[in-house]
């Protein structure tokens, strides 16, 4: 295989609420965590033993304002993006990392405010409300 990919696919938990930053040109970014859980029992003490992994999840524009309006702590997410990691330096001049899924399609799997007056045009409580994260961009939903 010649090509390259780069695609992540996660469902977990928010971890906080969603965190928006908006800019001067009239875009924005929402950053939340999301915590994903992997369970297992272990053999030394057949005990059942759950990790949690936190990710950074960024979803912008549009995507970041739905999320804003209907995601809060603990709800349920499917995300879909990419990985990017980003550089800088600190306060004592070492350089750090972190990496980030960018959010480029998610769907809520379950929310807080389940309830169809709450969000207009979705499912009935416990069916999944799906958005494309660059919500701004109409022309790839085209059936043609």
């Amino acid at each position: 295989m010649s090509g390259t990919l780069n695609k992540v696919m996660l469902i977990g938990h928010l971890g906080d609420e969603v965190k928006m930053h908006y800019f001067e040109g009239g875009g924005c970014v929402g950053r939340f965590p999301l915590a994903t859980n992997e369970t297992y029992v272990s053999k030394q003490s057949n005990e059942r033993v759950t990790n949690t992994e936190w990710h950074n999840i960024v979803v912008r524009n549009k995507g970041a304002e739905i999320c804003e309006k209907y995601l809060s702590k603990g709800d349920k997410v499917y995300i879909e993006g990419r990985l990017k990691t980003r550089k800088w330096q600190d306060d004592k001049g070492n350089e750090r990392y972190s990496t980030e899924i960018q959010c480029n399609d998610f769907t809520f799997l379950s929310t807080k405010k389940d309830n169809t007056s709450v969000m207009p045009n979705a499912a009935p409580a416990g069916n999944a409300v799906k958005a494309k994260a660059d919500a701004d961009d109409d022309s790839e939903d085209l059936p043609f």
